[in-house]
């Protein structure tokens, strides 16, 4: 589902990572972990077309990044990926329904029933008509991902979910994450600085500036 070779980022004559390769199959959870600086944000964004990089190939879906113009791009993302953020990204003026739908608008397919569903799967049943101010932490990152699964993306990508939860609500965050992506067939990468989130993944690497391997 996700092919990286040999991909490198610099800025200016910094070397952010080279030399990363790494696949990650349908159905897979892949954590990335690293020191704090290292660019797994970076590879991160790579991986989705959001930046830019030097050298190598992303391939989502058997399509070459490297050859689609930014349009293109932008249309990839809105029908095979998903992307969940550590500071959420919620639309504060719309409800939590109108939120998680908006992948199905932007594909001109909205779809009510396939919305609930995504509330009732992350544990929101009745929360769709409320705000997101009226939410805690941990709900409005399950809004981030049910939005982020609903148009069932071929690759999910999360940065930093659980970064600014309390261990309990990051525990069924991740709970939550690691089970849609599975039930849906998406291959999940996730990058974290959290041992206990990296530790639910079916493979852990670790990214350095000269490349990425197995995490002992």
């Amino acid at each position: 589902m996700l092919q990286v070779s040999g991909l490198a980022k610099h800025y200016g004559d910094v070397s952010v990572f080279r030399d990363v390769t790494l696949e990650v199959a349908g159905g897979e959870f892949v954590a990335i972990v690293g020191e704090s600086g290292v660019g797994k944000s970076t590879l991160l964004n790579c991986m989705a077309g959001l930046d830019t990089w030097d050298a190598g190939r992303v391939v989502v879906d058997g399509v070459d990044l490297s050859r689609l113009g930014d349009e293109q791009r932008a249309i990839l993302r809105r029908h095979k990926l998903g992307f969940v953020f550590q500071a959420f990204h919620v639309l504060p003026h719309l409800d939590v329904a109108q939120n998680i739908g908006l992948p199905l608008l932007l594909l001109k397919r909205p779809d009510r029933a396939r919305v609930d569903a995504m509330l009732e799967a992350v544990g929101l049943t009745g929360l769709g008509a409320r705000l997101p101010q009226e939410l805690s932490g941990g709900q409005l990152q399950r809004v981030a991902i049910a939005r982020a699964l609903v148009h069932a993306p071929r690759l999910l990508l999360a940065d930093e979910p659980t970064g600014n939860l309390d261990p309990a609500t990051a525990a069924r965050v991740m709970e939550v994450l690691r089970t849609q992506a599975r039930d849906s067939g998406a291959a999940l990468v996730l990058v974290t600085h959290s041992s206990a989130a990296a530790a639910q993944a079916d493979r852990t690497l670790l990214l350095r500036s000269d490349g990425i391997s197995p995490a002992a």
